[in-house]
């Protein structure tokens, strides 16, 4: 089963809803919104299923957030002030009609894409990502640059035999140079000078270590964007849900109203960073379980230097 960027994202927030046993408000757009901007001379009027909810402040729909100035509960409606489209960094999007509309969301989708990408790219200090390029040999030529690959480590390399045997021949006398020189390779190459030649023609397969890579697309799979396994998926849950549950806390500080001092009465301040530090010893109990797995998988390999 494909694991996408938006299945993760719903996984989170449904984790995190186990958590604050808090429901967030919703409703949904009657009528599309086919533009980016919201002027004072021509705000944008958001046409919604239900107004009962909405009051003056945040909306999300999709993954932008919304500023809603005032709202008319006859018509069903939310003016959008001049400066409410993409609020807090969200990109203004369109929208389309019967479009989730969520008021106030505890756990912005934005956020959640963003909690996810930097839990990816913060693995990249314990676990890294295996991927495979192949050049052909040439028998005139001892070095070969790859571009903008950041090669980590080379894990292995072997070369494609003759025949039907289809066996792949390990090659172990080798140089890897990280920061290959820019005047004869470019900017952001790295190479490779082999110590030993198999046959000219021949493909040649590099296996290499690199940092994990975030998602840029909501339908990129997680095994093939981050190049991690797909046993690591739970750790990124986790570790997303703890950087966002962290905030929870900070959200509550200066609230002063009857309701939520009853909120407090059951939750009090504070309660949130049980709930983090929990979910951060599963986030590390997971990280550590993965990178033991991978050090199994990948044990060190001897390579022998040309000099």
């Amino acid at each position: 089963m494909t694991t996408t960027l938006t299945n993760m994202m719903d996984e989170v927030q449904a984790n995190l809803a186990g958590y604050t046993f808090q429901q967030d408000r919703s409703t949904y757009l009657r009528a599309e919104i086919s533009t980016t901007t919201s002027s004072s001379a021509s705000p944008l009027i958001l046409s919604l299923g239900s107004t009962d909810s909405v009051g003056k402040g945040v909306v999300e729909i999709d993954e932008e957030m919304l500023w809603v100035d005032s709202y008319d509960r006859v018509a069903n409606t939310a003016t959008v002030s001049p400066y409410g489209r993409g609020y807090l960094g969200t990109t203004p999007a369109v929208h389309a009609a019967d479009s989730k509309v969520t008021i106030a969301p505890t756990f912005p989708r934005f956020n959640v894409k963003r909690a996810i990408n930097d839990t990816i790219r913060s693995l990249g200090a314990n676990i890294f990502a295996v991927k495979t390029t192949t050049f052909t040999f040439n028998a005139a030529q001892s070095t070969y640059a790859f571009n903008n690959l950041n090669i980590k480590n080379i894990i292995t390399l072997s070369w494609e035999a003759i025949g039907p045997t289809q066996e792949w021949v390990p090659i172990r006398r080798y140089d890897f140079d990280s920061v290959a020189d820019t005047d004869t390779f470019g900017a952001g190459a790295q190479t490779i000078t082999l110590g030993e030649a198999p046959i000219p023609g021949r493909t040649v397969k590099v296996v290499y270590a690199t940092d994990p890579t975030a998602f840029t697309s909501n339908s990129q799979d997680y095994v093939e964007q981050s190049g991690l396994p797909e046993s690591t998926r739970d750790v990124v849950i986790l570790g997303a849900a703890y950087r966002l549950l962290s905030f929870l806390d900070p959200a509550r500080a200066a609230q002063t109203s009857p309701q939520a001092d009853e909120t407090d009465s059951k939750r009090p301040y504070g309660s949130s960073q049980s709930a983090t530090k929990q979910l951060y010893a599963l986030y590390t109990q997971r990280l550590n379980e993965e990178t033991k797995a991978q050090q199994q998988n990948y044990p060190p390999r001897v390579h022998f230097s040309r000099r």
